[in-house]
Parts: C-alpha cells; sequence; structure tokens
C-alpha cells in the first residue's frame, strides 16, 4: 500500500476534525465452531475461552491504534460462527433452550473483553430449518431482553435459493415479540437478512462465515460528512466532475480504514479481512447521507430524483473504495438508516415515505434500516416488509435487509428515542392494508441463472 505524502496526511486531518470522518467500526470475527459440545454450559465456557484467548486485547490494541493515527474509531466489535451452527449438538441433546445458556455466555464475554455488541445469535434458514435454527429462532426474543450487546440476524432469502416465506413470517414475529419485551429498543439488535455478507464488520448482521479463517479483522469505514462538503463545494459542477470528486474522497477515506485494519490485525496476529465501503451517517449534524444527496440537487430527500442521486453517490464511492483496499467486502454501499441519520429523520417527518425508501434500498444497502412504526402494526405488514426487501435482494443479487423498530404505544407523527448513535426519528405511516399471502406456506423460487 503507498505511503500517504504530507498533503495527504494534512488532508486527512482536516476531514478528522471538520468534517466527522472516523472509522465506524473494527469487528473481531472469531469461529467459535470448535466450541460445539452437548452440554450447552460447557458450549458457553468454551465459547468464551475461544474468544478471550484471541480477543483479550482487542480493545487496548483498537484504542492504540487510535492515538498513534488520530483516527477516531467509534466502535470495537466481535461477530462469532452463527449460533444455529455452535449450538446443535446441545440442541439436540438438550432441547430448544440450550441456545440461551450460549446467548448469556456471548453477552457475558462481550462485557468481560469491553466490545460495543457481539453478533452471531443467527439462524441461516433462507433454504429450510435445522433443528438449532428452530431453537435460535425461538429464542431471539428472550436472547435480546435478556442481554444487553447481543445481536441476531435470520438469513431468510438468498439468490441462489429464493425466499423462504416461512421463515419471513417467523422473522415478523421476532420483531413483534422483541418490541414487547424489551418497549421497542431490542429491535435494534435484530435484522432479517437476504444475501448475508459473511464479513460485514456491521450491526445487527455480522456474523463470522464458515469460509473464514479462524480469526479477522474487518473494518467498516464512516465519512459522510467529508462527501457532504465535497458535494457543497461542487454547487455549479457537472454530473461527471461530481462523480470523480466523490470518487477520489471515496479512495481517501478508505484508504484511513485500510490501514487501520492492517495495523490491528498485525499486533493481534489475525488476519485482515476487508474493509466495508459504506457510508454509515450517524445522529451527529452534518454527518447525514440525506444531506449528501441534497447537495447533489434535492430539495428535500424523498423528492422525485432521490434513487438517481443516490445511484450516483453509491457507483462514486464503491469505484473510489474499491481501488483504495486490497479488498472490499461486507456491504460496501450507503446506509439509509433513518433513526440513525438526522437528515434522514428529518426527511422522514415530510416528504420520505416508506414506499420511496423502499425504492432507494434498490440502488443501496441495507434495506429498511431503523425505521420506526407503529406499536401495533401487524405482523403480516411487517413481514410484507421484509419480503419486499427480500424480493429487491434475490433480484438484484445484492445483499438487503430489514431493522425495523415497533414503538409501543406510539402512533405516525411522534417521536421515538433510541438514544446514541442509535438516534431518534419519526414514528412512519404504513398502509392500513395488509397481505394476506402468509396464509400460504413454502418459498418464492430463486431467478433463473444467466
Amino acid at each position: 500500500m503507498p505511503r500517504l505524502d504530507v498533503d495527504e496526511v494534512i488532508e486527512t486531518v482536516e476531514m478528522i476534525r471538520m468534517m466527522n470522518l472516523d472509522v465506524r467500526s473494527v469487528t473481531l470475527g472469531v469461529n467459535v465452531l470448535p466450541a460445539a459440545r452437548p452440554d450447552p454450559e460447557e458450549t458457553g465456557e468454551e465459547i468464551k475461552s475461544i474468544i478471550l484467548d484471541v480477543a483479550d486485547s482487542l480493545v487496548e490494541t483498537v484504542e492504540e491504534v487510535e492515538d498513534e493515527l488520530g483516527v477516531p474509531i467509534v466502535n470495537k466489535r466481535i461477530a462469532v460462527t452463527p449460533c444455529s451452527l455452535v449450538t446443535a449438538p446441545s440442541v439436540r441433546e438438550h432441547g430448544p433452550e440450550a441456545p440461551l445458556v450460549v446467548a448469556e455466555a456471548l453477552d457475558e464475554v462481550a462485557s468481560e473483553v469491553g466490545v460495543d455488541y457481539i453478533g452471531g445469535y443467527t439462524a441461516l434458514v433462507y433454504d429450510g430449518y435445522t433443528e438449532s435454527d428452530e431453537a435460535i429462532v425461538k429464542t431471539i426474543p428472550e436472547a435480546l431482553s435478556s442481554t444487553e450487546r447481543l445481536c441476531a440476524s435470520m438469513v431468510v432469502a438468498d439468490s441462489r435459493y429464493g425466499i423462504n416465506m416461512d421463515a419471513v413470517k417467523d422473522a415478523a414475529h421476532a420483531v413483534k415479540r422483541i418490541a414487547e419485551a424489551t418497549d421497542g429498543h431490542g429491535c435494534a439488535r435484530f435484522v432479517a437478512l437476504t444475501n448475508a455478507p459473511e464479513n460485514t464488520p456491521f450491526m445487527a448482521g455480522a456474523f463470522h462465515g464458515v469460509g473464514q479463517p479462524d480469526a479477522c479483522i474487518n473494518v467498516g469505514i464512516s465519512g459522510p460528512g467529508v462527501v457532504r462538503a465535497v458535494v457543497e463545494e461542487l454547487e455549479d459542477a457537472d454530473f461527471r466532475t461530481l462523480h470523480d470528486e466523490i470518487k477520489r474522497t471515496a479512495f481517501k477515506i478508505t484508504r484511513v480504514g485500510e490501514l487501520v485494519g492492517r495495523m490491528v490485525a498485525e499486533r493481534l496476529d489475525v488476519e485482515f479481512g476487508a474493509v466495508d465501503l459504506s457510508l454509515a451517517p450517524t445522529p451527529e449534524p452534518g454527518d447525514s447521507v440525506a444531506e449528501i444527496l441534497e447537495g447533489i440537487g434535492l430539495e428535500e430527500c424523498g423528492c422525485p430524483g432521490t434513487t438517481a442521486a443516490l445511484h450516483l453517490l453509491m457507483d462514486a464511492v464503491k469505484k473510489g473504495g474499491a481501488a483504495a483496499t486490497s479488498k472490499h467486502g461486507g456491504y460496501s454501499e450507503a446506509f439509509v438508516p433513518v433513526s440513525e441519520d438526522a437528515g434522514m429523520a428529518r426527511a422522514a417527518a415530510g416528504t420520505l415515505t416508506l414506499e420511496k425508501l423502499e425504492a432507494m434500498t434498490a440502488v443501496c444497502s441495507v434495506g429498511l434500516d431503523m425505521i420506526v412504526l407503529p406499536g401495533d402494526t401487524p405482523v403480516e405488514t411487517v413481514a410484507g416488509l421484509i419480503a419486499d426487501e427480500a424480493a429487491i435482494g434475490v433480484a438484484t443479487g445484492k445483499p438487503t435487509g430489514v431493522r425495523v423498530i415497533l414503538a409501543p404505544g406510539k402512533k405516525p407523527g411522534d417521536e421515538f428515542e433510541m438514544g446514541g448513535l442509535l438516534g431518534k426519528a419519526p414514528v412512519m405511516k404504513i398502509p392500513d392494508k395488509k397481505p394476506t399471502m402468509f396464509e400460504r406456506e413454502g418459498r418464492i423460487p430463486p431467478k433463473p441463472p444467466r
């Protein structure tokens, strides 16, 4: 990787100080399959031992790199092998409650290591259920309501296999039960996924894929504030010039993420995995994807032209970022989480509708993310949203997902506070007609091969 010259260093410092540049997440993926035992208590203890062996100094190491480079690193996380695989022997031996012991162990070791989140309480059910998949899915609400740092996910569809509509319905029921058990807030730690990447650093959908090494570092960059500043400076530029400048900026941002990831991986003596090129917003003023789109030329995010502006942004970011890293992975798109993006939250109270958000997800990731709906939204409606995003993912081959917050006692137009980086958002209006298709069972087939 080429060295940064003086001008680039000065420019990077300016991006950090004035434009909210940070590395959003350093995530350590850990293979915990060797921990699988018939006894869930033994499985939990072995998982803790494996994680502590490789991650004991994770937070300290990340903070050292943060201090040395002067680059803020917002979150430190761990992702483990999908628990539906790890708990299979204990579910067979002790029944469907066995994964809850592992959930508790994961939350305990996350607290002991000092990471913000730990992901991997995951069921891979896009083509059917195993006995342990069923156990994970049934226990997700209880697991999330009894833990603080654990994140859960279900992979309900895949372009190679189609959409498991039974799993979609189960995911919607899980959202409803999580909302009831956690006053809505626990929903932020659960996502239903399509074409799930196995090396994403972002929660709630991070898990350590079975094709990855025993341990590796994946990095999630950020930088909406930096891109917004570039767009504002090019108010009169043509589209080609705008695209090229965003591309150059994405290159610089990604190089920072690559440097951080390589340094952390080397010091932990694990492999460097990938850099996720996604633009991840925050509730901080100026750190908004919606404001980038408005800078490109929208009176308000959500008006006609929004999807085209988002497409331009994503094409430039992906081309610039891909040239700056040896391996890009995860989602590598732009996130449009409503509550986590102050501009999106503002637009959702005005022009931006649920239907327009869905259209935008056809050209970006990760789908309908951190949208807040009334707590009495029917399960079938939530299932319909998940199915729609799954269809977009299967049709396009891109990863999509749904992370929806059901806010008990809230109605459209009310505000729901999540806190911290999760932000706040208006409760969005949802059509009062619901799908009846979930009276059927089975799967929607995949697209034919090209």
